[in-house]
Formats: structure tokens, sequence, C-alpha cells
């Protein structure tokens, strides 16, 4: 299980425990976690899920596949650290990471 901090676009401030094996999307829904829409529901079919990940944790998340950039071209504000949560599946490892929300979603 991981403690995942969520920062919304405000500043507001939410952590969550994510089981293992879930997806960071999944574990925002699960614990209404507001500005995580996942209109598609975790299927990288959409950009409702945009959050900004610290590059220092890349090595313990992965790297964005190819479908997952042709999506982010759908998001609003991408940056080098944009991943689509639905896609981030969570380890023991990524306990203490920290995601922030873009100002709007899609």
């Amino acid at each position: 299980m991981a403690k995942i901090t969520f920062i919304e676009y405000d500043g507001a401030e939410h952590s969550v425990d994510i089981q293992d094996g879930l997806t960071v999307m999944e574990g925002a829904i699960r614990n209404m976690v507001p500005g995580i829409d996942a209109d598609c529901g975790g299927a990288c079919a959409c950009a409702t899920c945009h959050v900004y990940v610290d590059p220092a944790w890349s090595g313990k998340i992965g790297e964005r596949s190819s479908m997952e950039e042709s999506m982010l071209d759908f998001a609003s504000d991408v940056q080098d650290a944009s991943r689509l949560s639905c896609q981030i599946k969570v380890t023991a490892e990524m306990d203490g990471l920290v995601v922030r929300l873009p100002k709007e979603q899609g």
C-alpha cells in the first residue's frame, strides 16, 4: 500500500492510501479526490485523469506508453511531467508520491 498525495490546482491536498495493483486514478476515484474525472473509467481513452508527476519519480512509475502519449494530445496544459493517472500502477515503492492536478481536465 502507498500513501499518495493529490494536490489540486488551488493547493488543496488529499492524501490517500492506495492498494498495490490499483492505478493512481482508481485510488483517486475510490477516495473521491476532486479533480480526477476519469470519464473513460481507466481505459486510456480520454485525458480526464491528467496529473503532473515530479520527474524524480519516473524510475518508480515508468515511462509513458505510445497510447498514453496520444491521449495526452487531448489534455489541457500538457507539460513534460504530464501523465494519465490511469496508466500508473501503484506499488509499495510509490509511498510518498505527490501528484499535482491541472486547472482543468480534458
